[in-house]
């Protein structure tokens, strides 16, 4: 089942009153139980792919919809909605709050979930923990933890709210190899556990692990 679609999807930016084509007649879906793979080269519009798949950014024009539900139509608090409950971003720099534990980073998300009372949040960010292997780090702050433990709390802190997208914009941009590799088996399981994974990333092992490479070249996916 498809849980994004994009149909004849165009960005264009003004700069300096020229033009400029960012993507141009994107047609594709992302379903899931899949993990997507986007490459292509330094400004050839991966990220501002991903930010228009994540609701951050709309299209110049044609249709984008999760879940069947055309997402130009919504208002920014439907669209926040969406982000929270459907949406769990992972990015590079890991964006933790330095002044917060593992466990507070990770149930930060939840605040805004009236789904979760006090005693859910506790037990999701123990499932959380748990998942990535985090039990002997949840009471450490961030500047206590390596780059490899930093991402996993962030992909814990992403799924707090059981999103069926996972959206990683290089997120093993800043690891070594044997990180790189942990952090890209652990996307690729969520996908085998249903979900949407979708990663934006410089590097040639995403291609071990995803289903489907897409290929962003002067604005059209290949």
């Amino acid at each position: 089942m498809s849980k994004i679609e994009i149909v004849n999807g165009y960005k264009e930016y003004i700069k300096n009153k020229e033009k400029i084509v960012v993507l141009n007649n994107i047609n594709t879906k992302f379903e899931e139980g899949k993990t997507y793979a986007i490459m292509g080269n330094s400004g050839s519009g991966k990220t501002t792919l991903l930010n228009i798949l994540g609701t951050l950014d709309v299209l110049t024009s044609g249709k984008m919809l999760i879940d069947s539900e055309e997402i130009l139509r919504l208002k920014e608090n439907e669209k926040a909605y969406i982000r929270m409950k459907k949406i769990g971003f992972i990015f590079q720099e890991f964006y933790l709050n330095q002044y917060m534990t593992v466990q507070e980073n990770i149930m930060q998300p939840m605040y805004i979930n009236k789904e979760y009372d006090k005693t859910a949040k506790k037990q999701r960010t123990n499932e959380l923990i748990e998942m990535m292997g985090l039990s002997q780090r949840k009471k450490h702050y961030p500047k206590e933890l390596s780059g490899g433990e930093q991402q996993r709390v962030a992909i814990a802190r992403a799924l707090a709210n059981k999103p069926d997208i996972i959206l990683a914009d290089e997120p093993t941009g800043n690891l070594d190899k044997n990180n790189e590799q942990k952090i890209f088996e652990i996307l690729n399981s969520l996908s085998k556990n249903g979900k949407c994974v979708i990663i934006v990333s410089h590097s040639n092992v995403v291609k071990k692990y995803a289903d489907i490479i897409l290929n962003l070249e002067e604005g059209k996916l290949k």
